[in-house]
């Protein structure tokens, strides 16, 4: 029996000759020729006013929270279910996180719950599109718009997935990416800031550039750079944008096989899910997602423990995913407990990822699914 890893990191193209190229360019700080080369990227295949790399999706967040002006007193709602993440960039600058429950069929922020939990001190709203499935963006942005609120997409799962025809990350004022080791398009740690509000454009340039206009100075807009604004080291190095580049290179092969992996499972999975009582991901007819990720939902705790624990001995590793924020240490001190939301509560104890990425062959494959419809509920 052949180990089948929860995820594994694979190049899938140039990506050794770019990090070469990068070496030879003698620049290997940030903002090189490769850095250049994703931005533009992003700019052109999704739309978007400006794209930034960062050194990860948590400082695409933080860098949100900063450009929006996140201070002490201010509120800002956001999914139970999600990673710390999230939450911890609008906690840093103070404010404090408005949790809200999700749906249970596609696991994204419930929007029908957003007028109840919106004040006068809601400075954002930030939807997180789960598995790449995007969230109601008509309804949210009419509700954030209405209301003069901010939107922050967190789009960490959902590069290339697209509600109602549009791009997920083109919506709020700004969204976040990440390129961890476990996401489609990867560099190991990475992530980027996407602007769609042309306003904020030269500022998230300043905060991303420890707060100076250097990037101006570059471009010879000034004569030299000086410190003008809060801000940290949020560039990454242009060998991991080299490496990077080379994966975006390959969108077409890497979606392309994720969406047989997934259409795999859902197909050889839906009779056994009936079955025994087991949801599937939900991706409504509106919506076209990023395929990053397979999971179900058992019918309780106990069930899935035993599922990872069955699969583990068979050399197979698949997780659980978040747990309920609102319950965390962290939570509680906001004054959130048991019962608040009770949606996440269940499905937090539910779900398992199966193994999934960019070469999982059809062998592997099958054998997970042979381990599944041969466990005894």
């Amino acid at each position: 029996m052949i180990k089948v890893d929860f995820n594994r990191p694979i190049t899938v193209g140039n990506e050794f000759e770019y990090m070469r190229q990068a070496m030879q360019n003698v620049h290997i700080s940030g903002d090189g020729a490769f850095t250049k080369k994703c931005h533009a990227f992003l700019e052109s295949e999704l739309g978007v006013n400006k794209a930034l790399l960062t050194t990860s999706c948590t400082h695409a967040l933080e860098m949100s929270a900063i450009l929006l002006d996140i201070k002490p007193g201010d509120e800002v709602i956001i999914p139970d279910f999600t990673f710390v993440s999230t939450v911890n960039a609008f906690v840093l600058r103070g404010a404090k996180p408005v949790f809200v429950d999700v749906h249970p069929d596609t696991l994204n922020l419930d929007e029908s719950k957003l007028e109840s939990v919106i004040t006068p001190r809601t400075k954002a709203i930030v939807p997180v599109h789960y598995a790449g499935v995007g969230c109601e963006m008509d309804v949210i942005m009419e509700i954030a718009n209405r209301h003069k609120i901010a939107v922050v997409e967190d789009n960490a799962h959902g590069l290339f997935g697209k509600y109602k025809g549009k791009y997920l990350g083109t919506f709020g004022a700004l969204a976040t990416q990440s390129f961890h080791e476990t996401k489609n398009f990867s560099c190991g740690e990475g992530g980027a800031l996407l602007i769609n509000d042309p306003f904020l454009a030269e500022r998230a340039e300043i905060i991303r550039e420890k707060g100076t206009n250097r990037s101006r100075f570059f471009r010879g807009q000034v004569d030299k750079y000086t410190w003008v604004d809060i801000g940290s080291s949020y560039l990454p190095s242009d060998l991991l944008a080299a490496f990077l580049f080379a994966q975006f290179e390959q969108r077409e092969k890497i979606q392309s096989h994720r969406k047989n992996v997934w259409n795999m499972y859902n197909a050889a999975l839906k009779g056994w899910a009936e079955k025994n009582g087991v949801q599937l991901p939900v991706v409504p007819e509106d919506r076209e997602q990023a395929y990053h990720m397979f999971y179900m939902l058992l019918p309780n705790l106990d069930l899935r423990q035993k599922l990872i624990m069955y699969l583990r001995e068979r050399d197979i590793y698949s997780v659980f995913h978040y747990l309920p924020l609102h319950l965390s240490d962290m939570g509680q001190s906001f004054g959130y407990q048991a019962g608040d939301c009770s949606v996440t509560e269940r499905v937090s104890d539910q779900l398992i990822r199966l193994p999934f990425y960019n070469d999982l062959s059809s062998a592997d494959q099958e054998q997970v699914i042979d381990a599944i419809t041969e466990f005894n509920f």
